[in-house]
């Protein structure tokens, strides 16, 4: 009989259903939402509203004009310079480059423009721009400002090259004022140049003075020495006596010979033998005499007064010799000064001429925006971001 297995009575657990979390309703706009908008539409919009409004409908335009110049140095030696040897004569402690480039800025050149083309005027033309037209009724120093602002200044110190913008609400005003800046610019480096030449040829003149007055002690001592001494040139007295003296000497050796001979041949009362020995004593006394002579005076010891006498006379003939020398250096200095005060050493070469506008280039009016408008929003998103984080921390 076969055996049934037992059964579980047991129902099993009912599974349960998953929990489903509620979904969000919209995002509903909230009061700082509408705040935040607020705000961005007065800080962000209408700010940038208004000076776009201003930029297209109100500002003047302007027009630019551009100078480019540099300052050029004549290397080319005169002849006198070439053939003297002399080297340059002008030069100058600074770059006249960077000189240049002050002055441009300086007040002196914001005046000598304003009294030739009336700044005050041609900057003010503009009906109604408060903003960069010029107040007519500025000072100087209100123009100084203005012109930092409408003049521009680009300096390269490798290449020494100078570029000058400059901005006015008309082009040919433009164009006037660059014209007039390069040609204050130009009589500037002039004006260096020519005090440049005074100084050296006034120092060369001076040199030459100099030179003229030792020239003529020196010249004025040989004189006196002269005249004191009563002799024209020690050296050639002193040749001539010399040879005087070799002759005396060459005849006394002859006549000894002469003497030696008459007394080796013949008797001692010998008439011939007299003669010599008068000959050979009148020589000896004319040799003395000749030797007395060299001492000028009596009571000098032999060949000691003349010796220094001619050396005295040597140390005057050098130092007229020196003061010659100097003055041809010195004349020579002087012509190649006057050779180079003749001709422009220093002058201004304009690479660019003053251009002429045909149309408004100024003032940027998208670069000008653009920039305010991301200059206002950062502003804004900075104060939401400190609003909300003040408001979070409450």
């Amino acid at each position: 009989m076969s055996q049934v297995a037992p059964t579980n009575n047991k129902a099993a657990p009912a599974k349960k259903a998953p929990v489903v979390p509620p979904t969000a309703g919209p995002a509903r706009p909230r009061r700082r939402h509408r705040l935040a908008l607020l705000s961005a539409f007065f800080i962000v919009v209408v700010p940038v509203g208004v000076l776009a409004f201003y930029l297209w409908f109100v500002a003047a335009s302007q027009f630019s004009s551009t100078v480019g110049f540099s300052v050029r140095k004549e290397e080319v030696g005169s002849a006198v310079e070439i053939l003297g040897g002399i080297t340059e004569l002008s030069g100058s402690s600074s770059s006249d480059t960077d000189i240049l480039y002050e002055y441009i800025q300086s007040q002196k050149m914001v005046t000598l423009v304003d009294d030739q083309l009336d700044l005050r005027s041609l900057w003010s033309k503009p009906a109604f721009d408060p903003v960069f037209a010029y107040d007519s009724d500025g000072t100087i120093e209100d123009l100084i400002d203005y012109w930092g602002k409408m003049v521009r200044v680009y300096y390269d110190s490798g290449s020494g090259l100078i570029e000058v913008r400059v901005l006015a609400f008309d082009p040919d005003d433009a164009q006037k004022i660059a014209q007039a800046i390069f040609v204050e610019s130009s009589d500037m480096i002039n004006e260096l140049s020519a005090v440049a030449r005074e100084d050296a040829v006034r120092y060369a003149r001076d040199e030459l003075d100099t030179a003229v007055e030792r020239l003529k002690s020196a010249r004025e001592a040989i004189t006196r020495f002269r005249n004191d001494n009563r002799i024209v040139d020690p050296t050639v007295d002193l040749q001539t006596q010399e040879g005087l003296l070799g002759t005396l000497q060459t005849q006394l050796a002859e006549a000894l010979i002469d003497l030696d001979l008459l007394l080796a041949t013949s008797q001692n009362n010998d008439p011939r033998v007299g003669n010599a020995e008068r000959r050979v004593e009148v020589i000896q006394v004319r040799i003395e005499e000749e030797r007395r002579k060299r001492g000028i005076r009596g009571d000098a010891d032999d060949g000691e007064s003349f010796t220094t006498l001619v050396g005295e006379y040597e140390r005057l003939v050098v130092d007229r010799e020196f003061a010659e020398q100097t003055y041809v250096s010195s004349l020579a200095a002087r012509d190649a000064a006057l050779a180079e005060a003749r001709r422009q050493s220093r002058y201004l070469a304009a690479h660019i001429q003053p251009t002429l506008a045909e149309r408004s280039l100024f003032p940027q009016r998208v670069t000008i925006l653009g920039l305010f408008a991301l200059f206002m929003f950062m502003a804004w998103a900075i104060s939401v971001l400190v609003a909300y984080s003040l408001k979070d921390r409450r």
